[in-house]
């Protein structure tokens, strides 16, 4: 299980010259005009985790599987999307597809590329797109609710459920407030997702930087950072143009570029580090001589739920996890040596797996 992350913004923000680099593709045309792209274009990358090579040395494995991640580009939305305006209510479709939204915004100066509405403020553009999604929140409310009056005249316990969180949407969109402010109860996340409210997708903000400011971001990209405390949402800082310079390198190049522009890590680490801690999700591996794979699960998920993003069967005739947590994996030298030293671990139904656990699934077939 990786995710999908929905990459939109306003025209010429940088969003296809970000999906151009993150998925080293040129699929996306990125142009100096508004929407180039129309269609979404998808693609995968996979997700960078030194500790799947340091696990697969160890265990002796012939291939390497990391997780992946999706990213989607959508189209640039401009106010007056919601009223269909600019191609607005199909971009707006797409969006309702993915499970986050990587709100890329534009935190640099150029005379050069012309910014749809002839200013750069990033915190205003942030602003136009989240209204946009809040008006088509509303309109879609509007008709759920109506759809709904004749099931709930019926007491259909289901149809009280949705009415229940759609005005508790409605509600915050009213004041203001997007529907991800919106506190839900446990027993109503399943309903609360099937709502597929654009406002209710947790949010990244991904500052796009001049190439001098991808290191300590600049005052543009600092606004956004205080507008995603403010809100509880992710923000990174990243220059789509560094970006697209890395994914034509070859590793070792990569490393002596970053280290002269002052970078750590390549922007697609930081951007997937972010994602993940947005939506809560956590990597286990498998490890044996044929291969390591790494899967992704959501934080809190219990042993045989884990077991059955492998296969249904896992889950369903799950009868015990052999756990290693990594540290223990690594610093034994492998699953044998764990097993000696009694840090192998035999865990139940309701083990909630770890970070970095190496597991094993027995299960009737």
């Amino acid at each position: 299980m990786g995710f999908k992350c929905g990459i939109v913004g306003l025209p010429n923000v940088g969003k296809s010259t970000l999906f151009n680099a993150l998925t080293r593709t040129a699929a996306a045309q990125a142009a100096n005009f508004p929407f180039c792209t129309i269609e979404p274009n998808v693609g995968e990358v996979s997700v960078p985790d030194e500790r799947i090579e340091t696990l697969a040395k160890i265990a002796g494995s012939k291939e390497v599987i990391p997780t992946r991640l999706t990213f989607v580009d959508i189209a640039g939305l401009v106010r007056g999307a919601s009223k269909g305006e600019g191609l607005g209510n199909q971009f707006l479709a797409n969006i309702r597809e993915v499970d986050a939204i990587a709100h890329v915004l534009r935190c640099f100066e150029d005379d050069d590329i012309t910014h749809v509405e002839g200013r750069i403020d990033p915190t205003a553009d942030a602003e136009t797109i989240e209204t946009e999604m809040m008006i088509a929140d509303l309109e879609s409310i509007e008709r759920r609710v109506q759809n709904l009056q004749r099931k709930l005249k019926g007491g259909d316990r289901e149809a009280a459920q949705q009415a229940r969180l759609l005005e508790a949407a409605k509600a915050a969109l009213d004041a203001g407030r997007p529907a991800r402010s919106v506190a839900v109860a446990e027993e109503d996340e399943k309903a609360w997702r099937m709502l597929q409210l654009l406002t209710a997708k947790p949010v990244l903000y991904v500052c796009n930087v001049a190439e001098a400011d991808a290191a300590e971001g600049n005052a543009l990209s600092a606004k956004v950072e205080s507008l995603a405390a403010a809100e509880g949402a992710g923000c990174v800082v990243i220059s789509a143009a560094i970006e697209e310079e890395i994914a034509q390198l070859e590793p070792d190049e990569r490393e002596m570029f970053l280290a002269e522009m002052g970078l750590q890590e390549a922007g697609l680490d930081r951007l997937i580090r972010a994602g993940y801690e947005l939506l809560g999700l956590v990597t286990y591996f498998t490890c044996g001589p044929k291969e390591t794979r790494a899967w992704t699960i959501q934080k809190g998920w219990t042993a045989p739920k884990a077991a059955g993003v492998i296969h249904g069967d896992f889950e369903k005739g799950f009868i015990r996890a052999e756990t290693i947590a990594y540290d223990d994996y690594v610093a034994l030298g492998g699953e044998q040596k764990a097993r000696e030293s009694g840090r192998l671990r035999a865990e139940g139904k309701a083990y909630v797996v770890a970070d970095g656990d190496v597991m094993h699934f027995l299960f009737n077939r």
